[in-house]
């Protein structure tokens, strides 16, 4: 506000001593000599306007930068504090596209967009006061003709502002279709689908590139509008100017000029103004699609404001809690797993879609517990409730007595471990992935014994580097034996209270599987352990078998019990001992 007050001192300055010039030495025809003084401030003048614009500018790119990093933090600390049922929705490449391009995009609103506005409220009032003070005539038609830009700002500013929004949706779209199948090209070639994709992307990019296109030819007619409405309120000036000036001669040259001067510099304000605007909404489709993301991070924070999660400085807290220290040379210290408990539990994928029923199921610590059944019975979908990734529709989860929603997912994942069948290597090295699972600074030793717990230990004696040896994106050059016992390392170093394994043995040779199944029963003696098991054989000696049909809790009990009384889990099991499996 400051700059651009000075500025318009600055621009009225200029047209004063400018006109003074041209007065003195075309119609006064007066000596160099006597005008250098005027020169010279002019000069200054000139000089010093510059610089207020040039400050103007770094105000408005220093504003950018500060929001800009303000606004990815924020985008960053909503995506990481984000509920886990939260992070699962929606596509990474639409995440990262609103946390890198939305965020840049929203440059030009503050480092253009602010500045020409605050310089359009301020420098146009200036200039149309002086015009009034000298020609009232000339103030009265700046006054009229000047509302037409930004009535036409408005209207031009609604329609790009909603193609703005449209233009980064498709972009949104676009990114997530393009990471997807980056992520996923081996499968897409393995089945014949790559040239499919690729016309899909392709036909994501056209769309893309035609929102982009409509902004363009919107602003092309906004510039051309903008040009004719100046033109022709600068030609309705001068030609009042000149009727005053050669047929009434009721002004003289100096002041006519000086007025001149001055109404060009009105209407180029409003001009840029009017450019600026358009940029700014376009700036602004994407800072809503920023606040779009923050809005859903503040409704979630308002829904979970009732619940005491500042109370709880641990969600397994009794009264009495005893601890246990793990076994090795790696003593430490932990609490008991908890009592799970399950009642009236609903849970519906969409309004027609998948239903879970679980009417009554309580876990207790310690407990070895399998979940069974045919594909598409509910197993993952259990495992996954129970876990705290998918939110229950009706019904509650209690852990040790209290509802799982009254808990901070923070603590409570602290002390849960879930192994998938196709678990997440980063980028890094072996060290790096296991230290993952420890959620703090951990030694080297720490790092090795997990590892050695695990069954990683020949392999990474094999290995030059040893734990310091890099891992592709992904796990790119491991095994999917290797993926386990590395995402079991993570857990031995965690020591979790509640262990989930979505059948980790898959797909493995015996000779693996074994050293898995050896590590597994190791980290489960001191914990909860919870198994989605699709080979039979290997949770016989649970401590309890949760048969799944359709999606509900149709039985449960040890897998004699389960032999006895129930034929379709009988049914699995003779199926696949005829299969060989057993």
């Amino acid at each position: 506000m400051a700059f651009s007050l000075a500025l318009g001192a600055a621009v009225i300055t200029q047209a004063v001593l400018t006109a003074e010039a041209v007065q003195r030495i075309f119609v006064e025809k007066a000596a160099l000599g006597s005008i250098v003084l005027l020169l010279g401030t002019l000069l200054a003048v000139m000089i010093i306007r510059t610089l207020l614009m040039y400050g103007n500018g770094k105000v408005g790119l220093h504003m950018a930068a500060h929001a800009k990093t303000r606004m990815r933090a924020m985008v960053l600390q909503r995506l990481t504090r984000a509920t886990m049922f939260s992070s699962l929705q929606g596509q990474t490449g639409g995440k990262v596209s609103v946390a890198l391009d939305a965020v840049d995009e929203a440059d030009s609103y503050f480092s253009q967009y602010t500045p020409r506005m605050m310089e359009a409220a301020i420098i146009p009032i200036l200039i149309l006061t002086a015009a009034f003070a000298l020609h009232a005539n000339t103030g009265w038609i700046m006054l009229c003709t000047a509302p037409f830009i930004p009535l036409f700002m408005i209207l031009v500013g609604l329609q790009t502002k909603n193609k703005s929004e449209e233009k980064y949706e498709q972009l949104a779209m676009f990114s997530g279709t393009f990471l997807d199948s980056l992520q996923g090209l081996v499968t897409l070639k393995i089945f014949g689908r790559a040239d499919r994709q690729q016309q899909e992307i392709e036909r994501s990019s056209l769309g893309f590139r035609d929102t982009t296109m409509s902004i363009l030819k919107i602003a092309f007619t906004n510039t051309f509008m903008l040009e004719a409405i100046v033109m022709l309120s600068i030609g309705i000036v001068a030609l009042e100017l000149a009727l005053q000036l050669l047929v009434f001669k009721s002004m003289t040259f100096h002041t006519a000029f000086l007025v001149l001067l001055l109404v060009p510099e009105f209407y180029s304000l409003l001009k840029n103004t009017g450019t600026a605007f358009h940029t700014g909404r376009t700036s602004m489709g994407a800072i809503r699609k920023v606040e779009q993301l923050l809005e859903e991070a503040s409704q979630e924070a308002h829904q979970l404001s009732g619940s005491p999660l500042d109370e709880m400085t641990h969600p397994f807290a009794q009264s009495e809690m005893e601890t246990y220290s793990v076994s090795g040379e790696n003593q430490s210290t932990s609490y008991l797993p908890p009592t799970i408990e399950l009642r009236n539990l609903r849970f519906r994928y969409a309004s027609e879609g998948f239903e879970l029923e679980v009417e009554q199921l309580e876990l207790h610590p310690g407990e070895q517990i399998a979940i069974v059944g045919k594909s598409g019975s509910g197993k993952t979908t259990l495992l996954h409730v129970i876990s705290g990734l998918l939110q229950p529709t009706a019904g509650a989860i209690l852990v040790n007595g209290r509802p799982l929603a009254q808990w901070s997912e923070v603590n409570w994942f602290k002390q849960i471990s879930y192994i998938t069948q196709h678990p997440y290597i980063f980028a890094g090295t072996f060290a790096e992935n296991i230290a993952i699972g420890a959620g703090k600074d951990v030694s080297p030793k720490d790092i090795e014994e997990a590892a050695e717990q695990a069954g990683l230990a020949d392999m990474v004696a094999g290995l030059e580097n040893g734990l310091d040896t890099p891992v592709g994106e992904a796990g790119r050059g491991l095994s999917g034996g290797e993926k386990q016992r590395l995402a079991l390392a993570r857990a031995f170093l965690k020591r979790p209270a509640v262990i989930l394994f979505d059948e980790p043995t898959v797909g493995l040779d015996l000779h693996t599987e074994r050293i898995l199944q050896r590590s597994i029963a190791s980290l489960a003696k001191t914990a909860t352990m919870i198994t989605v098991a699709h080979r039979l054989y290997t949770i016989q000696q649970a401590d309890r078998i949760l048969f799944m049909a359709d999606g509900v809790l149709a039985d449960q009990g040890t897998h004699q019990e389960l032999m006895e009384r129930l034929p379709a889990y009988a049914e699995m099991v003779h199926m696949q001992q005829r299969g060989g499996i057993a």
